[in-house]
């Protein structure tokens, strides 16, 4: 597709989305890319606060969720959906009870370290932190798995997160995640199913 076109090629070096392209300027890595346009529009401080100690905890957490929630998460979305889509065959439910038990220590984690009794990750504003959290713990309620239910902090967080993006403005950006099923009823090209196959079931 148009990510491995020579003209994508030059923009994305590592021939992955996201990626950004800013006059001349190119950059991958969403995380990369959130702190970039944050600094660059100068957005309001409570995305990533000029106090030295809040944006550290800001970073603490974006650290942290790169190995813990970010390494969980989404394999529900390949597990239930997309892997189903290219092989044409179900994993065994196995697979989905392993990582659902990783991102249940995950999540516990989560709320003991990072939410604990406040109102957002690092205080009472919403964060950048905030963001990149919601996006991916949506994943597994786009595939059915409801992480938020039995967790009534992390239901009032995710709750109070839509009130600060704004409700209209969440559900439109997770519009995607929360249709992916969908994605099951598309037609796969078979050269590309044949390719793609054996490595996914890896």
């Amino acid at each position: 597709g148009p990510s491995s076109s020579e003209g994508a090629g030059k923009v994305i070096l590592l021939k992955k989305v996201p990626a950004l392209k800013d006059g001349d300027f190119t950059l991958a890595e969403c995380t990369a890319i959130l702190l970039y346009l944050s600094r660059k529009y100068n957005t309001p401080d409570h995305w990533y606060p000029a106090d030295i100690q809040k944006r550290a905890q800001v970073d603490e957490y974006l650290s942290w969720h790169h190995a813990n929630i970010r390494a969980s998460a989404p394999k529900t979305m390949w597990i239930k959906v997309l892997i189903p889509l290219f092989t044409g065959q179900p994993l065994p439910s196995e697979k989905l009870q392993e990582v659902m038990e990783g991102l249940s220590s995950s999540l516990e984690q989560f709320e003991k370290r990072f939410l604990q009794d406040k109102a957002f990750i690092i205080g009472n504003e919403i964060s950048l932190a905030d963001l990149v959290a919601i996006v991916e713990l949506m994943q597994p309620v786009g595939v059915g798995c409801d992480i938020f239910e039995d967790r009534p902090r992390l239901l009032e967080w995710r709750r109070r997160v839509e009130d600060a993006v704004g409700r209209e403005l969440f559900f439109q950006a997770h519009e995607m995640l929360l249709n992916i099923k969908e994605l099951s009823n598309i037609q796969i090209d078979p050269q590309l199913k044949e390719h793609l196959a054996p490595l996914l079931m890896k």
